[in-house]
C-alpha cells in the first residue's frame, strides 16, 4: 500500500514538473501567458483527478462484484452484466474529462 502511494506521488510530481515543458510553445497574440498557464494547469489537473477517481470507482465496483460472485456463484449473470455497464459508465466520465482537457489545451 505504501509503495503504491509513493509511486502515485512520484507520478503526480513528475506530471507537474514536466507539464510546463510538454506544453511549452512560443507566445501568440491571442491569450495572455497567465491565462495559458491556468488553462494548462486546469487541463492537467482535470484529467489527473478524473483518472484517479475513475480508477478508484472501477476498482471498488469490480471488487464488490467479485465478492458478490464469490459469495453466491449462481448470481454470476445477475451481477456481471450490471458491473460491465457500470464500468462503462465510469469510463465514459473519464473520457468526457479527457475531451474537456483536450478542448482546453487546444484553445491555447
Amino acid at each position: 500500500m505504501k509503495k503504491t502511494v509513493v509511486t502515485m506521488g512520484l507520478v503526480l510530481l513528475l506530471t507537474f514538473v514536466l507539464a510546463g515543458t510538454a506544453l511549452a510553445q512560443e507566445g501568440t497574440k491571442g491569450l495572455a501567458d497567465s491565462v495559458k498557464t491556468a488553462i494548462a494547469l486546469s487541463a492537467g489537473l482535470g484529467i489527473a483527478i478524473a483518472a484517479f477517481g475513475g480508477a478508484l470507482g472501477q476498482g471498488k465496483a469490480a471488487a464488490s462484484a467479485i465478492e458478490g460472485i464469490a459469495r453466491n456463484p449462481g448470481a454470476y449473470q445477475k451481477v456481471f452484466t450490471p458491473m460491465i455497464l457500470g464500468l462503462a459508465l465510469i469510463e465514459s466520465l473519464v473520457i468526457y474529462s479527457l475531451l474537456i482537457s483536450f478542448l482546453l489545451v487546444f484553445k491555447l
